[in-house]
Parts: C-alpha cells; sequence; structure tokens
C-alpha cells in the first residue's frame, strides 16, 4: 500500500467516525422492504372490503345501496386495518433494525437515534391530526395528505440518518400531490407510496449498503 493509499484509507475511517457520532446509520434495507410488504398487503385488506361492501356492480336498485350507518363503519373498519399494517410494519422496521444494530455493535437507542426520532414524529403527529380533520369534511384527501407529511417527515429526519430517506421523502410528496389530482384513487397513491416506494428504497439500501 502506497503512502497516497494509507492516507485516503485513514480519510475514509475518520470519515466513517464522524458519521457514526453525528448519524443513525443502523437503518437496515430489509426494514423498508417488509414494511412495503406490510403496506401492499394492508392495501389490497383494504380494497378487498371496499369491494365486498361497496360492490356497485350488483347494484340492481337504490335498496341495495349501503346504508349511511354501514358506510360509517366501514371507514372504523378502514382505519382499524390502517393502524393494524402501521404497527405491523414499524414492528418488522424495529426487528431489522436492530438486528443490524447489534452486528455493528451500536445501540439503537442513543441521542443521535432519538434526535431522528423526535424530528420524524413531529411532522407525522401533525399529518395525522390533519388527517382525522379531513376524515370528516374531505376524506378523498387523507391518502395524498398521509404521503405529503410522511414525506416531510422523512425528509426532516434525513438530516441524522443516510441521505437515501431524503429522496424517498421528496418522492412521497410528489406522489402525494399528484394524487390530489385523482381523488377516487388515494388506496392506489397509497399503495404506490407505502408499498411500492419502501420495497425499492429497502432493496437499494440493502444492496448498495448491506452487501
Amino acid at each position: 500500500m502506497t503512502e497516497i493509499d494509507k492516507q485516503l484509507s485513514d480519510l475514509k475511517q475518520i470519515r466513517q467516525l464522524m458519521e457514526r457520532s453525528s448519524k443513525f446509520i443502523s437503518l437496515s434495507g430489509l426494514s423498508g422492504i417488509s414494511a412495503g410488504i406490510i403496506a401492499l398487503l394492508g392495501a389490497f385488506a383494504a380494497r378487498w372490503r371496499i369491494h365486498d361492501v361497496l360492490d356497485f356492480n350488483n347494484v340492481v336498485s337504490y335498496r341495495a345501496i349501503p346504508s349511511f350507518k354501514v358506510l360509517h363503519s366501514l371507514m372504523y373498519e378502514l382505519i382499524g386495518m390502517a393502524a393494524i399494517t402501521l404497527l405491523l410494519a414499524v414492528l418488522a422496521a424495529f426487528f431489522f433494525t436492530n438486528k443490524k444494530a447489534n452486528e455493528q455493535g451500536e445501540s439503537l437507542f442513543d441521542s443521535i437515534s432519538m434526535r431522528m426520532l423526535v424530528n420524524l414524529v413531529i411532522p407525522l403527529a401533525t399529518g395525522g391530526l390533519f388527517c382525522l380533520f379531513l376524515l370528516k369534511d374531505n376524506i378523498a384527501l387523507v391518502a395524498p395528505a398521509m404521503l405529503i407529511f410522511y414525506g416531510l417527515a422523512l425528509i426532516n429526519g434525513s438530516r441524522y440518518t443516510v441521505d437515501h430517506i431524503r429522496y424517498l421523502g421528496i418522492a412521497e410528496i410528489c406522489l402525494g400531490l399528484v394524487a390530489c389530482l385523482f381523488p377516487g384513487k388515494g388506496l392506489l397513491f397509497w399503495a404506490i407510496g407505502f408499498g411500492i416506494f419502501h420495497i425499492v428504497y429497502g432493496a437499494v439500501m440493502y444492496f448498495k449498503l448491506e452487501r
């Protein structure tokens, strides 16, 4: 090894040490892939339930149209399905991220990861409350709002982790804005943003940084 190669190697090690001290780098690509798969399964389950209740292809009279009570019950059922999907995705992300942190000999709950979580939670909590208000008068904008606020949360938290998170956040925001133009396709855009985008992001992370 030449002197220049040794200096470059030392600089690379110094850079890695600086990143470890200022950024949470234990995010696993497998967590993104698993979260995306769970989101797609949740979207398919929601679509099946919606079509089971609102099967207008078989409507032969106005009596076959679901009542307000049935529609109201369906809305709460879908909210419950979304909550379960979110919980499973978070648990999967926690499992793979914790596994990677242990392999690297790092703590999952250090000061850097806590800062990242705080920066993620603020936009997410704000978006969640905003979506609750939308449920009352403009349910068609719930999916776009979720994508936009999720993207803002990722960008806000990206300063404390890998840069790939920022690009995912930008993509989520752009998708959410496009979804505003198609109010009847919220579930489709939800599946793309939280499902396909996560799988693509996770695959890029895994094969670029972890293999």
